[in-house]
């Protein structure tokens, strides 16, 4: 699972049946880039490329999400769906402290 900051929303005029009515969500991958070490909240933007998240939990602009990706995404699904990564959680804290150098 990898954790990033919802950035925005996907709205689709045709999808496939089986995603009918499904939520996406835009992300913004969080990288070790994003947590400075002075810093209490992580940086909001990442310098890796966004991503399209499938969303059946809420997720909403702003907040921090675990989602993952490839083949794992498409387990909690009935049949075989073409999704690519999946909102796993909803992120309320995080507390990060880097290792010492």
């Amino acid at each position: 699972m990898r954790l990033g900051k919802v950035i925005g929303r996907v709205t689709l005029s045709a999808a496939v049946p089986a995603l009918e009515g499904a939520r996406w969500l835009v992300v913004s991958p969080f990288s070790r880039d994003n947590f400075p070490q002075d810093a209490q909240e992580p940086v909001a933007l990442s310098r890796e490329p966004s991503l399209v998240v499938y969303d059946d939990l809420g997720g909403g602009v702003g907040q921090t999400i675990g989602f993952v990706e490839g083949r794992e995404a498409s387990c909690p699904f009935e049949k075989p769906t073409p999704v690519d990564a999946i909102n796993a959680a909803l992120v309320d804290e995080i507390f990060y402290q880097p290792l010492s150098q």
